[in-house]
């Protein structure tokens, strides 16, 4: 068994590093397609621990636990581009809105009708999961952290994630043959979708080779950022019984609101350099460090909780569906409303693509969106669900 604190970290990071080299080899480009590379990050480390190569506990997870989570926030926010999002146009952003209230109001629903078969803290998987599907990874294990959520039942909903969420993402791409007798079925305005064409003509950021200035300007920012909102969180008081705003949700809200806020400095330079991807990089490291400390038991509720995500994934199309109808959305807005939620900024931007090739920056701001208001929504959905089963 590895113990040393350092070895096990440089474990971690070499399995990492073997995952994401594996999902770029052209023989394995179609498992990767269907089983995303950051679903082994989880589920490798948890396989290490239950062979015995890595311990249950240990300094390290607590380390990464505590520092990597609120590095990654600081530069996934810095990055984004808010005045972007804010131009998406009113349409956009009602579609975007409802798919989140779809989440946060499906989610305690479908506990009241399934909780009673799962076990009393799985509320707090359903928390962590709506972290996810109100913007992504990050956003799961950043809510995941804040109310307490353990490790081992983050295996069944990360499968929940990838099966329901994947599952959706499949019957939106086939539904975009659809949309054009679905628009006019709705009499949908599909001015927007010209007009956001024409102001959302978007161009990459200029990118360039990162100089070791720009390396340490990074790791400065990140870690400067995150360690004084660990700090300020520190002496703010935990809420509610059982608790939804902890030590480590006030970091995370302050540091998401500090990043948001530097965001409009020249500080978003550094996504020139890509600064983003260093951030999804401890995210990730972070990921490997929560599957190691899991039971792989806990995977055999993986049906009941498949049960609730398709419950709860079912109202949030409801409700999408229902105020499309009302503000005559086209399908594409209604598919990307539910995707830039549920899928986040990697997926909304595939689906944008087949829906309208041209637009597919529009899927890429929606799903950037969801950086933004999916700590904030996910605290809420948690709330929610402790009423329910806390």
């Amino acid at each position: 068994m590895i113990t040393d604190p350092t070895a096990l970290f440089i474990y971690l990071a070499v399995v990492l590093g073997l995952i994401f080299w594996a999902s770029g080899q052209p023989r394995l480009a179609p498992f990767f397609k269907y089983t995303p590379a950051v679903m082994y990050a989880y589920f490798v480390p948890t396989f290490s621990t239950t062979l015995g190569i890595t311990p249950m506990s240990s300094p390290t997870y607590d380390w990464m636990t505590r520092y990597l989570l609120p590095f990654s926030f600081m530069l996934l926010m810095v990055t984004v581009d808010v005045r972007a999002i804010l131009r998406l146009g009113r349409m956009a952003l009602i579609m975007m809105l409802t798919g989140t209230a779809g989440i946060i109001i499906g989610a305690p629903i479908a506990l009241l009708l399934v909780g009673r078969w799962l076990p009393g803290d799985a509320w707090m998987g359903l928390a962590a999961l709506s972290g996810s599907w109100i913007g992504g990874t990050a956003n799961m294990v950043a809510i995941a952290e804040s109310v307490g959520t353990p490790s081992a039942l983050l295996g069944p909903i990360i499968v929940v994630d990838t099966v329901v969420g994947y599952g959706w993402m499949g019957v939106l791409l086939f539904l975009s043959a659809w949309q054009g007798r679905y628009d006019a079925r709705v009499g949908a305005d599909t001015a927007f979708i010209v007009d956001a064409n024409r102001r959302l003509d978007l161009q990459e950021s200029v990118k360039r080779p990162a100089e070791l200035r720009d390396i340490v300007m990074i790791l400065a920012v990140g870690f400067g950022g995150a360690y004084l909102c660990i700090l300020a969180g520190e002496h703010l008081p935990t809420l509610g019984d059982p608790t939804i705003i902890s030590h480590t949700t006030w970091a995370v809200v302050l540091v998401t609101t500090l990043g948001l806020t530097l965001s409009f400095t020249r500080l978003s330079r550094l996504e020139q350099v890509g600064a983003s991807r260093i951030g999804y990089l401890a995210l990730y490291l972070l990921l490997t460090a929560i599957g190691a400390q899991a039971n792989l038991r806990e995977v055999l509720a993986v049906p009941l909780y498949l049960g609730v995500g398709v419950i709860w994934i079912s109202i949030h199309i409801g409700l999408l569906l229902l105020v499309g109808r009302l503000v005559r959305a086209p399908l594409f807005f209604v598919a990307l409303g539910s995707m830039a939620n549920v899928g986040g900024a990697v997926s909304a931007p595939v689906v944008a693509s087949v829906y309208h090739p041209a637009l597919a920056p529009v899927g890429l701001l929606m799903g950037v969106s969801g950086y933004i208001i999916g700590i904030y929504g996910g605290i809420l959905c948690a709330w929610l669900l402790s009423l329910v089963g806390g």
